[in-house]
């Protein structure tokens, strides 16, 4: 397990839920935190939360599902003139869910694709190019132990899609210092996964914050659970 303080880490949906949660646990293991909403205003309560370290922190703000949004967040990271060490793609959309499950539309399916894929890839392109020339990275993307929910397809299909994404960026990253895995946070009581689920958003920790701590020569390409099941 290595050390991670004073590295940068930027974690997006961090305004709120397991997002949040790591930023406090990253924090709490002394990592300057880039935090995201989809406002400057919604960065607020966990800028808040977290002067209880001797940490920095930055905000950035902007829709994930919105191309120029996602362009314009990269633009505000890079213009904090500090390296990210640590890339957390946590935020994610999940499209109703639908009874009559032959009935998801096009713009479910796109909406779940652009905000769990596409801006995930277009994050990953910005930063772990970065990564490679200061030898150094950790890119952790948040899955799903969803199956056996056609009435959620377009949310299943694309963390599915997130999981091959991982695996072939693994590959060209073999042979460096910069790892990249995903993790699974399990079914938790946040605004995505309802009041119903098993466990609060703070058994995410310790677990989520394995993938962050491995070793150089460590895991890649794999999948971590936050709660071992």
């Amino acid at each position: 397990m290595i050390d991670i303080s004073g590295k940068n880490a930027f974690i997006t949906g961090s305004s709120r839920g397991i997002g949040q949660q790591i930023a406090i646990g990253l924090a709490n293991l002394g990592c300057n935190i880039v935090i995201h909403g989809r406002t400057k205003q919604s960065c607020i309560n966990t800028q808040n939360i977290l002067k209880q370290f001797n940490i920095k922190t930055f905000c950035v703000y902007g829709e994930l599902s919105i191309e120029e949004d996602v362009v314009n967040i990269i633009k505000q990271v890079k213009n904090l003139n500090i390296e990210i060490d640590i890339l957390y793609n946590n935020a994610g959309l999940m499209t109703p869910y639908k009874a009559d499950y032959f009935n998801h539309s096009w713009e479910d399916w796109m909406l779940s694709m652009k905000v769990n894929v596409f801006a995930v890839y277009s994050l990953c392109t910005a930063f772990i190019p970065l990564m490679l020339e200061n030898n150094f990275g950790r890119i952790i993307n948040v899955i799903s132990g969803i199956k056996h929910e056609p009435e959620l397809a377009p949310y299943g299909a694309s963390k599915w899609a997130l999981i091959k994404l991982t695996d072939d960026l693994a590959i060209k990253l073999k042979n460096t210092n910069v790892r990249i895995n995903t993790l699974d946070p399990g079914w938790l009581r946040t605004d995505l996964g309802g009041e119903f689920a098993e466990h609060a958003v703070e058994a995410v920790l310790p677990g989520a914050l394995a993938p962050c701590l491995i070793e150089n020569n460590g895991s890649n390409g794999e999948s971590f659970l936050a709660i071992n099941k």
